[in-house]
């Protein structure tokens, strides 16, 4: 009895769509909701790296009220580097360091 060629290569483009899914897509998704999650919780005070590479510590923060579509990502954000305070969109933060307290560290 012959077998469905049909049968196996949709077998086939499963098993492809399931190893990209797995490998590539459900990590993306992850990552990008745990950094909308930190860019939400964003104080006053912490400094931040936009994606541009401006360094800058958060003097203020600006939320645009009622919309929920953009999920808070069109407020603005004021930051001080160096003299300069600039105003940025929160959704270019790429990455936010927050003060750590530094307790007895010894240099050397």
């Amino acid at each position: 009895m012959p077998s469905n060629p049909i049968l196996g290569s949709i077998f086939m483009y499963g098993a492809i769509f399931a190893i990209f899914y797995f490998i590539l897509i459900r990590p993306q998704s992850t990552q990008r909701k745990q950094h909308d999650e930190l860019v939400r919780n964003l104080k006053k005070g912490d400094e931040i790296v936009t994606n541009g590479g401006l360094v800058g510590e958060v003097l203020f923060i600006k939320e645009k009220g009622g919309d929920d579509k953009s999920g808070g990502m069109d407020d603005r954000v004021t930051i001080k580097s160096g003299d300069t305070r600039v105003i940025i969109e929160r959704g270019r933060i790429a990455k936010i360091n927050r003060p750590t307290s530094v307790s007895n560290v010894s240099a050397g």
